[in-house]
């Protein structure tokens, strides 16, 4: 089908939790999916942050459904919490697994919990709450897990030997690794998903470059300096707002003609309307899909499937 972004089939009825939805892409798709009718349950760290989320969603749909739930994706007890609340929901439609951290520590770190900061937030927390509010999921006909890839998944090399990057540590490669595993285990979930017959599908969207700059003011939620403003407007020719970003999140979460194990991105890679794409290769190998799944199981503490 052809897909308008401005224009969303009408999602009354279904229920989406969105991970990180208080700012950038997480908001956005919060913000587009509430337009569109759903009910949003936003997972969040920051009650502030939430708050004004909440209000600025309100101001553009005043009867949206909205709720918060606390979510600290880099501590597995919050994980564990937020989880709960999510399976024991009647429904859940749609699980949006964006959380994260873009914005990678010089040296190596480690969350609460004892893991790498980066893969913990980034792909060990999303898997864990995947884990969790799996039992809603699939007690809710033709439901959806969406998780966002990165183009960072293109330009590294992935050690199967060295996930949480004990031996060999850089910013980079922390993130570029946890957006791999963070999109092997989506490719992983949907095969076995299909193979115990379950409706419930799996499915990874990208936002191209998207940034704060090029995206319009929200009290609360996006805010850039001038300086930020500037900046990003140089970049105008290869980048486009967080707005847009969420489009293909927002496609691969309600468009009914999307396949599990579907992959989403800009028309251009880095910008425009959303589409199906080529995910990087190292993304859609079974053999280290498991040895991803396996660390998750080991590191969180919580089988799946």
């Amino acid at each position: 089908m052809t897909w308008n972004p401005a224009d969303l089939p009408d999602s009354t009825g279904t229920v989406v939790a969105v991970s990180g939805a208080n700012a950038g892409i997480g908001f956005w798709t919060a913000y587009q999916l509430a337009g569109a009718g759903a009910s949003v349950l936003l997972l969040t760290r920051n009650a502030e942050r939430a708050d004004a989320a909440v209000r600025a969603i309100r101001a553009h749909v005043a009867a949206a459904d909205l709720t918060v739930v606390p979510l600290d994706v880099a501590d597995l007890s919050s994980v564990r919490d937020a989880g709960a609340r999510l399976a024991e929901l009647p429904r859940l439609d749609v699980l949006v697994n964006n959380a994260g951290v873009i914005h990678a520590p010089r040296h190596r770190e480690q969350t609460v919990d004892g893991l790498e900061l980066v893969t913990g937030t980034n792909f060990f927390g999303s898997f864990a709450l995947t884990a969790a509010a799996m039992p809603a999921l699939e007690r809710t006909a033709g439901s959806r897990v969406v998780s966002l890839g990165s183009l960072a998944t293109l330009l590294v090399r992935l050690d199967t030997d060295d996930l949480q990057l004990e031996r060999r540590y850089s910013a980079w490669t922390a993130y570029a690794t946890s957006k791999i595993m963070l999109t092997s285990f989506a490719f992983e979930l949907d095969r076995r998903l299909r193979a115990r017959g379950s409706t419930t599908r799996s499915l990874v969207a990208h936002p191209g470059y998207s940034i704060s700059g090029r995206t319009r003011t929200v009290p609360g939620v996006n805010e850039p300096s001038r300086f930020d403003r500037f900046v990003d407007t140089l970049q105008t020719p290869f980048t486009q707002s967080k707005e847009a970003g969420a489009w293909p999140i927002v496609r691969a979460a309600i468009d009914p003609d999307a396949v599990g194990g579907s992959f989403y991105a800009p028309r251009f890679r880095i910008k425009g309307e959303p589409v199906v794409a080529r995910p990087a290769k190292v993304t859609t190998n079974p053999r280290i899909a498991s040895a991803i799944w396996a660390e998750a199981e080991v590191a969180t503490e919580m089988p799946l499937l």
